[in-house]
């Protein structure tokens, strides 16, 4: 959505760290699910990749949190910010 910042390098690598497991973990699943493996087995697999992934959404949250939306209320983008952290919200609402 267009912004010039970067990213905290320190979740960046947690988050890319996290995100290259969930690709062995798909990898892996999808060879489950070929080989037609015990399906409580693939249902375990793919419960631990939404885990992953759900990690580095936190991640991600909490270096938009940390640094864009601080920058935006200290420019005066304050309107902003809140519309942002609503959407964030409102995605989250619909996981439940």
């Amino acid at each position: 959505m267009g912004y010039n910042g970067t990213m905290k390098q320190d979740i960046k690598k947690k988050a890319v760290r996290r995100l290259k497991i969930a690709q062995g973990q798909l990898k892996g699943l999808i060879h489950m699910i070929e080989d037609e493996k015990y399906c409580v087995d693939i249902i375990t697999q793919s419960s631990a990749i939404k885990e992953a992934l759900s990690g580095v959404e936190h991640l991600i949250l909490e270096n938009h949190l940390s640094t864009h939306v601080i920058e935006q209320m200290k420019g005066g983008k304050e309107k902003k910010a809140v519309e942002e952290m609503l959407k964030v919200y409102k995605l989250a609402q619909r996981k439940k």
